[in-house]
């Protein structure tokens, strides 16, 4: 067992006093000295905590205690001590922002929950499916299952004015995928409530069928958000880069923010393509607007 453990979770449940939850949370994680994100809503909880195993555990017994939460998936990876800089707990609109005029309640609609095991059986068998990936465009291009499409996103909530962009799909079996699950209880929902016919999603996300089937229809490193950037769980010796760097286009997994403030762009770029001070920009304009400044 790692000294460092990261959870992974979340659970679209009626919270009637997110406030008081989000104390809760607080105090206990400060008790017991973890790190991360937890956003709390009237809809439910998503976070992703770090500390010692022992710790987490710890908070682990607590939060699971709570009927509401008793059955909740929980995911888990070794940690390094430090993925998170501090500990954040807020209340939000939602848990994931997907910013609906008539929003999706999991609850009552969502796609059809697909377990890894069952997922590896449709590749085996040669089953007729589509794999739809909901995550951001950076997050996609270090790492994704094979054959999959990804909608033109920049962010969740670009979701409903991309779904054009799939309306071929509609009367395919779909398959939604994100890292952990909690995105695409929502975009199965949208999809199934726009017309699209046999929709399923990943149960437990992108992570959880990863750390079964390792280096098994999914290429590459899976993106996640904290110090550690991506993580993979297949051998270092078998494992694939399929990212590019997106200056020169060798393989590459180094993300980096684009040093022009007024862009910040998060892309991926060799050490060879940054700048001799180890700054990197993501266009040449971007460089000189800063390079102009100085």
């Amino acid at each position: 067992m790692s000294e460092y453990t990261i959870l992974l979770f979340y659970k679209y449940v009626n919270i009637e006093n997110p406030e008081q939850l989000r104390d809760e949370q607080r105090a206990l994680c400060e008790k017991l000295g973890l790190k991360g994100r937890i956003i709390v809503a009237k809809e439910g909880i998503n976070a992703t905590v770090e500390g010692t195993t022992e710790a987490t555990d710890e908070y682990l017994k607590a939060y699971l205690a709570d009927p509401r939460f008793a059955d909740t998936h929980i995911k888990k990876s070794t940690g390094t001590g430090d993925s998170f800089p501090k500990l954040s707990v807020k209340v939000r609109k939602e848990i994931v922002s997907l910013h609906l005029d008539n929003d999706i309640n999991p609850n009552e609609l969502t796609g059809v929950h697909l377990k890894p095991e069952e997922l590896k059986q449709w590749y085996e068998s040669g089953k007729d499916f589509v794999v739809v990936d909901f995550r951001n465009d950076y997050e996609f291009k270090v790492g994704r299952f094979k054959n999959s499409v990804m909608p033109p996103l920049q962010n969740f909530r670009d979701i409903p004015k991309a779904l054009g962009e799939i309306e071929d799909l509609k009367d395919k079996t779909v398959l939604t995928v994100c890292t952990g699950g909690v995105r695409c209880e929502k975009a199965s929902g949208l999809l199934k409530r726009e017309g699209f016919k046999d929709v399923y999603q990943l149960d437990g996300g992108m992570v959880t069928y990863m750390e079964k089937f390792p280096g098994q229809e999914f290429e590459g490193s899976l993106y996640v958000f904290d110090k550690r950037i991506t993580m993979t769980f297949d051998p270092a010796d078998k494992h694939k880069v399929i990212g590019k760097c997106e200056k020169c286009e060798i393989a590459s997994e180094r993300y980096v923010n684009c040093k022009n403030p007024r862009c910040n762009k998060h892309f991926i770029c060799c050490e060879e393509c940054s700048e001799e001070d180890g700054r990197s920009f993501c266009s040449e304009e971007c460089r000189e607007k800063v390079m102009v400044k100085a």
